[in-house]
């Protein structure tokens, strides 16, 4: 904790993290878009079809720059501060005056809490600043799966071996304990969506919570995965339950499972161990 007592450190590493939040909000509306373009040049290539007459312009993480959706206009760079843009202009376009969604801000400053938290807890450590990175990924994966109904492989697998990699480096003891998490959180997902597909006939998980339920048992351990489904199943549930109550045009609509899977996998590696013997004192089990 001492590490963060210093006023001007705080102010830097909030910069910092508001900063990546800005950036977590250009992955989160590209990286899908990113995607389904390559998916689709794959399938005219496997299914040799014609590819699309127009060509496509450059579009990445880095370009083009940032614009209104609606409007198409450029956003200068004092509009793309994080925060004090989205505040200044009261939430909406400079130059069409139509609302911006209030998905940016909230994702930066949640980006600003999850890494104070875990810098807070862990210092200016390797452990901290892993922890800060795989709840920033979390953090991206469940909005992105809000928005599409993805988990895209390319953040979800890093995840998950950066997951091994850190308890190589941090804790080599607990190496065999996440492994074992790894493909436990795979297994018991696949069994579950084959379970509801017997049951129902439908697809109840998709194939990237599979790999997001492994990331999790890579980073905390095969002995949390008990906690993370109880979490997120029960928040998933509940809130399904009141969603639909309130909005019945949804019901029936797919709900995506990874913001639940996510949220509980960064409680579980924010609140470490304590939260982990609260999970067995509540349920009235000895801590493993």
């Amino acid at each position: 904790m001492s590490s963060l007592s210093d006023p001007f450190l705080l102010c830097i590493v909030a910069l910092l993290a508001l900063t990546l939040g800005s950036f977590l909000n250009v992955v989160i509306a590209r990286l899908p878009v990113m995607l389904s373009r390559q998916w689709t040049h794959e399938a005219h290539q496997t299914l040799t079809l014609t590819p699309p007459t127009q060509p496509q312009t450059r579009y990445n993480l880095l370009v083009p720059r940032s614009h209104c959706p609606e409007c198409d206009a450029t956003i200068a760079w004092h509009d793309n501060i994080p925060l004090v843009g989205y505040l200044k202009r009261r939430g909406r376009c400079a130059q069409c005056r139509c609302p911006i969604s209030v998905q940016y801000p909230l994702v930066e400053a949640a980006s600003m809490a999850l890494v104070l938290w875990a810098v807070w807890h862990h210092g200016m450590t390797f452990t901290g600043m892993a922890i800060a990175l795989a709840c920033l990924i979390l953090l991206t994966l469940a909005v992105i799966d809000l928005r599409t109904l993805l988990l895209p492989d390319v953040l979800t697998l890093p995840l998950l071996w950066g997951g091994l990699l850190y308890q190589l480096v941090v804790h080599p003891d607990r190496l065999a304990e996440s492994v074992i998490g790894a493909a436990a959180g795979y297994s018991v997902a696949w069994g579950f969506y084959w379970l509801f597909r017997l049951a129902s006939g439908r697809e109840g998980l998709g194939r990237g919570d599979f790999k997001l339920l492994a990331a999790l048992g890579a980073w905390c351990g095969w002995q949390t995965l008990p906690l993370i489904l109880v979490l997120s199943a029960t928040t998933g549930a509940v809130l399904g339950i009141i969603i639909q109550l309130l909005l019945p045009r949804l019901r029936g609509a797919p709900m995506p499972f990874g913001p639940f899977l996510s949220a509980a996998g960064m409680l579980v590696l924010l609140g470490g161990d304590r939260v982990i013997e609260l999970y067995y004192t509540i349920i009235g089990l000895s801590s493993i």
